[in-house]
């Protein structure tokens, strides 16, 4: 936390440059600003704990407000967090060191839409769900609708690799942004161009996506467009185990077909998430797909799919399944009475292999999880080519805080560990945070090192979202 003659100082220079009414620092609105929708910050706080709060929150509105903050706080050697629309799970919001918490809501114009380019260029601030109600408008999808549309932003999307439910077909963020604004820790703009690809150097702009807010602070960004599809087809199967459900989905990518929707869910989440619906056999697996395009393609992908599905022991549920899924798409991002009582903590370990490891990796976290977690639910969601990912979804319930934050760490430590050994990558869209910052060394093995070295040169004084991604931690 700043001292008082630190916080007066900056206090005063802040409200110059976004005026007196976008600087906040009643403790109420330093509380409310704390967390993101990461589970256990969630917990703490219906158990009474106080999570580290910011000294100031300031709403800027441009890019050039956005550079004068960091211009002061660099100076004055003062901690910044960005925060977007504050859905995250892995508490990349939070505050860890105080200082400033820089919340970017204000930043939330839609520049224009070039129709013959099919791109879009936004300010970071944009609600996912505003973005795409209004290319959809024009006839466009972003292609990019993750099951918290409604309450997060593009800068967020960017900033933690995000992936949409329909990321199979369209791509994740890093496949649809083409290029960005950023504002460096010293308060400089740069300017990455946007085209389709290049081949003048690396390419910067992926320096910065991923990167939370520790490198810099993505400000506008353009993005790629989709034409609305003419069709969407939804069809279901059961599978007696994971394995041939696993290989329907890697022959049906390997046939060159790709579904915008491919979630296979295992026994236990495939019972607790449709047996209330719909009638299959007990202990069987649920895949649902659904391909989207015109329909001729639409109708031969259907075709060739459904060929595949039952060659694998399939059993077709018609479009129920699917349909239903999709409907009710956003429920689950909300909270339920077993996400909100005493000290239970549900959540979700997103990782991602290919497939010749995704189901030892699946097998081996589920064992693993199961030693220490209540009941451990999974499904494989967000498919490409070479493989993709799983959700491992656990819940832990303890008779009081110390065992239930200790019992969390264990269910995660084990989770990770597992999926690390066998060589998946331990996280697919949900970023980093502080969930995973003490695993981010042993994921990126030596390259951590650059990933340090870049950190050090971008920020020396070290004042952008300390503690995220195994950076910049202060004393």
């Amino acid at each position: 936390m700043l001292d008082d003659k630190v916080k007066k100082l900056a206090l005063k220079r802040l409200v110059k440059i976004v005026g007196p009414e976008y600087v906040q620092d009643q403790e109420t609105d330093l509380i409310l600003n704390a967390h993101d929708a990461w589970p256990l910050a969630q917990a703490k706080i219906r158990a009474g704990e106080v999570l580290p709060v910011a000294d100031l929150v300031v709403f800027p509105e441009t890019t050039e407000q956005v550079s004068e903050v960091l211009g002061v706080a660099n100076e004055m050697e003062i901690p910044v967090t960005p925060v977007g629309g504050g859905a995250g799970t892995c508490g990349g919001t939070v505050p860890l060191y105080g200082g400033i918490q820089l919340d970017l809501k204000r930043m939330c114009r839609i520049h224009d839409i070039d129709h013959q380019s099919m791109t879009v260029r936004v300010q970071c601030g944009v609600i996912g769900i505003d973005l795409e109600e209004a290319v959809n408008r024009e006839g466009y999808t972003t292609g990019h609708t993750p099951t918290s549309l409604r309450s997060s932003n593009v800068g967020g999307f960017i900033a933690t690799r995000s992936g949409g439910s329909r990321s199979s077909l369209y791509g994740k963020i890093e496949d649809l942004t083409l290029g960005l604004q950023v504002v460096l820790p010293d308060g400089s703009i740069v300017e990455c161009k946007a085209v389709p690809r290049h081949s003048v150097g690396p390419d910067l702009k992926q320096l910065f996506i991923g990167s939370e807010g520790t490198l810099g602070i993505i400000t506008e960004a353009t993005l790629r467009l989709f034409p609305i599809p003419e069709s969407r087809r939804f069809r279901a199967y059961t599978f007696a185990d994971v394995h041939s459900g696993l290989e329907a989905i890697r022959l049906i990518f390997r046939a060159g077909i790709k579904p915008s929707i491919a979630r296979l869910y295992d026994p236990e989440d495939a019972s607790y998430s449709f047996s209330m619906h719909f009638e299959f056999e007990e202990g069987h697996c649920m895949l649902l797909l659904a391909f989207d395009g015109p329909p001729e393609r639409v109708n031969l992908d259907e075709r060739t799919s459904h060929e595949i599905c039952l060659q694998e022991g399939g059993f077709d549920q018609g479009e129920g399944p699917s349909r239903r899924w999709w409907d009710h798409r956003y429920d689950m991002y909300y909270p339920t009475s077993l996400t909100t009582s005493g000290y239970a903590i549900v959540d979700t370990i997103d990782i991602v292999a290919t497939y010749d490891k995704l189901e030892q990796v699946y097998i081996a976290m589920k064992e693993a999880m199961e030693a220490h977690a209540g009941f451990v639910i999974s499904h494989f969601s967000h498919m490409y080519e070479n493989g993709g990912s799983i959700y491992m979804i656990f819940y832990t319930s303890q008779p009081d805080a110390d065992a239930a934050w200790k019992n969390y760490k264990a269910i995660w430590d084990a989770g990770v560990e597992a999926c690390l050994e066998l060589g998946g990558t331990m996280s697919h869209q949900h970023g980093v945070g502080v969930t995973r910052s003490t695993y981010t060394e042993d994921e990126l093995g030596s390259s951590f090192a650059v990933l340090k070295a870049i950190k050090s040169v971008l920020d020396p004084k070290g004042i952008m979202n300390p503690g995220k991604l195994g950076l910049g931690v202060r004393n």
